[in-house]
């Protein structure tokens, strides 16, 4: 024979409290906010097909008109990504600030000084090492510390 313990409350209805109303300006500010969220969207996918226009109708492809597409990309996935988790992590927009670098160094012409391609590369690689330390995570050992 096995006697079960009883919960002290058991049976009981616990009213939890309602979470806390948002005030009717959070609610404002919130509606602006995916408003202008859905207006990025919009236009980044008219950018886009603009590109893509531009790119059918002179019959080449250039790595700067790829590099320019994946921006576009990069900034689309960066509002889905907020849309579904109200975040945005941090490394999204500096994958996108090291691709418009990138099609910066391309689109510059032999006409620049060479130290402007220093400096370039250095911040690619100054925002790459950022990447890195951002999304970094030691392996094993206490994770409390």
């Amino acid at each position: 024979m096995t006697i079960e313990p009883k919960l002290p409350l058991e049976g009981v209805a616990i009213d939890k409290p309602s979470p806390n109303p948002q005030s009717p300006v959070t609610r404002a500010i919130h509606v602006i906010e995916n408003a202008f969220l859905l207006v990025i969207a919009v236009f980044t996918v008219v950018a886009m097909g603009q590109e893509v226009l531009k790119v059918t109708r002179g019959q080449t492809v250039q790595l700067q008109d790829l590099l320019l597409m994946f921006i576009y990309v990069e900034v689309l996935g960066m509002v889905a990504v907020y849309y579904d988790s109200k975040k945005i992590p941090i490394t999204l927009p500096l994958f996108i600030a090291i691709t418009a670098l990138a099609r910066l160094v391309i689109l510059q012409g032999k006409e620049q000084p060479p130290v402007n391609l220093i400096y370039e590369g250095g911040a690619i690689l100054l925002l790459a090492v950022a990447c890195v330390v951002l999304t970094w995570r030691p392996s094993g050992g206490d994770s409390t510390r």
